[in-house]
Parts: structure tokens; C-alpha cells; sequence
């Protein structure tokens, strides 16, 4: 029995030694923030979307100690645009919608103390669904998921370009 226990752990480490080395990371162990990045101050159009809770959350897993006063930080991250938009792709023969495109679209700058570290940045994912009425409280969830999934990929891409600055 010990020596089914020894190769587990064996394949278990080559696996992670094969996965490590062709660049392949566990969500969230990115790369760290800039020194400049350390104290900011997140200034957000609204506090209680999908991105801006998955984005201070992120920053903060990050090693950021967000400030509440602009004045004490060392940089200002700036959200001016955090927008979901549902468009009908398709409707049946009687007029009802079947299918409907979901648009996530952010933009953000980053202002250090003396000078724009990251000149405003529009990033924007988009994603489609089926609808049936028979089922709108199902459809409905399903919507918020693809909502919040398409906010934190979001909030991924903002914080690879946040590890970018110097």
C-alpha cells in the first residue's frame, strides 16, 4: 500500500512540474503589483457592480491596502465606465425573444501622483444566450452567472495590464 501512496505523490509532482513549466498558473497567483500600485485609491462610478466587488477584492488579494482618501495613496485607479448591455439577437414568429447578447464593457485609467501611469482603457467581452420563456426564472440566473463570469474575466485583463506599469 505504501507503494501506491509513494506513486500518486510521484505523478502528482511531475504533473505540477509539467504544468509549472509550461507557464501554466493557478487562478490568482499572477504576477505582483507594482510599488506604485501599493496604497491606491479606487475611484469607482459605482461601487455595487459585478466588476468593482470582484476588482477591490482582486486588488486587495494583490497586496494593494486600498485608501479612502486620494490624498494618502500612490496612485488613483479610476473606473469611469462599468456598463452591462442586453441586445435581443433573435425573436420567434410571434415576437418573442429567443436569444439575447449580453456586453460587459469597463474603462479605466490609472493616475499616479505627478503624472497618467495607464491612459484610459476600454476593455469590453460580450456573450450569448438562449431564452425561453417557460423557463425565465432559469433564464434569468443564467444571465446573472454569465454577468458575473464576463466581470471577472474582466477584472483579470484590468489587472494584467495594472501588473504591467512601473
Amino acid at each position: 500500500m505504501g507503494n501506491v501512496h509513494t506513486g500518486l505523490r510521484v505523478m502528482m509532482l511531475g504533473g505540477l512540474g509539467a504544468l509549472s513549466a509550461c507557464g501554466f498558473r493557478l487562478a490568482g497567483g499572477g504576477d505582483p503589483l507594482p510599488g506604485v500600485l501599493a496604497r491606491p485609491f479606487l475611484s469607482l462610478k459605482d461601487p455595487y457592480t459585478d466588476f468593482s466587488r470582484e476588482f477591490e477584492h482582486q486588488l486587495e488579494n494583490a497586496g494593494a491596502t486600498l485608501q479612502g482618501v486620494r490624498a494618502n495613496s500612490t496612485a488613483t485607479v479610476e473606473v469611469t465606465k462599468d456598463l452591462v448591455e442586453q441586445r435581443t439577437l433573435s425573436v420567434s414568429a410571434t415576437n418573442i425573444p429567443t436569444e439575447y447578447e449580453l456586453t460587459y464593457t469597463v474603462t479605466f485609467a490609472v493616475q499616479g501622483t505627478d503624472r497618467a501611469l495607464l491612459a484610459p482603457q476600454t476593455i469590453s467581452l460580450s456573450k450569448d444566450y438562449s431564452f425561453d420563456e417557460n423557463v425565465l426564472l432559469a433564464k434569468q440566473h443564467e444571465a446573472d452567472i454569465l454577468r458575473q463570469q464576463m466581470a471577472r474575466d474582466l477584472v483579470a485583463i484590468a489587472m494584467r495590464r495594472l501588473t504591467s506599469l512601473k
